[in-house]
Formats: structure tokens, C-alpha cells, sequence
């Protein structure tokens, strides 16, 4: 799945790390929102895996990876992302600098979207 960004600020009044108009893969949905690498620029957490509403963006290709394991929630939200990413609390670890689990992402990325992995390998 791939979209692009419509607005710098996401209705909740966050400030989207992204370029408006670029073209980003999406790596997973999560209670509805989609998950994108932040630009490779940014002053905070460069390259970072963030959940951004589905409202900042159009979408310019729908198709979803077929190695996406999807699951609707309580709510009716929906979960999407590879299996190795789906466990409970793996973008927490992630996020918390949990070496492992930011080993097993980057390579999971390089594999499963490898040519994200590419762009921002080259503009690391």
C-alpha cells in the first residue's frame, strides 16, 4: 500500500514528520492507522516507524502485501502488519530502543519491503 501525505498537521494537532506529495510505503495498519517511516531528515527520530491517521493521506496504490496478517479489533478497528510484527507490544520495544527487536525490524524491512529499505538505506 502506498500514499502520500495531504496536510503537514494530522487532525489531532500533531505534527506530520513527512513530506507532502512523496510517496511513502505503508508497513502496516494498526487500530486503523497506518504506519510509515518518518522522513530521513527529520530532527526527532529520523527513519522511525509512527502511526499517523489514515486522514493525512490519499492513497495512490490499495494493494496490501500479501504477507500482511490482518485482525479486527473489539471496536472494529483494524490490524494489518507482518506476522513478525504483530506480537503485542513490538513497536513499544521498538520505540523504548530494545536492541533486538530494532535488529529484527530493520531486517524484516530490508526483506519484506525492500525497496524502502533501499531509499532510506541510501539516505541514511
Amino acid at each position: 500500500m502506498r500514499v502520500t501525505p495531504i496536510a503537514t498537521v494530522a487532525p489531532d494537532g500533531r505534527r506530520v514528520s513527512l513530506t507532502v506529495g512523496r510517496v511513502y510505503e505503508v508497513l502496516g495498519i494498526e487500530a486503523d492507522s497506518y504506519r510509515v517511516l518518518t522522513d530521513e531528515d527529520t530532527s526527532n527520530c529520523p527513519n522511525d516507524p509512527v502511526l499517523y491517521e489514515p486522514e493525512c493521506f490519499r492513497v495512490v496504490d490499495a494493494s496490501e502485501p500479501s504477507f500482511w496478517q490482518g485482525a479486527i479489533g473489539d471496536e472494529g478497528e483494524r490490524y494489518s502488519y507482518p506476522v513478525e510484527w504483530g506480537r503485542v507490544g513490538f513497536f513499544e520495544d521498538y520505540h523504548d530502543g530494545v536492541a533486538g527487536v530494532r535488529e529484527q525490524f530493520w531486517e524484516d524491512l530490508r526483506q519484506l519491503h525492500p525497496s524502502t529499505f533501499n531509499e532510506r538505506q541510501r539516505h541514511s
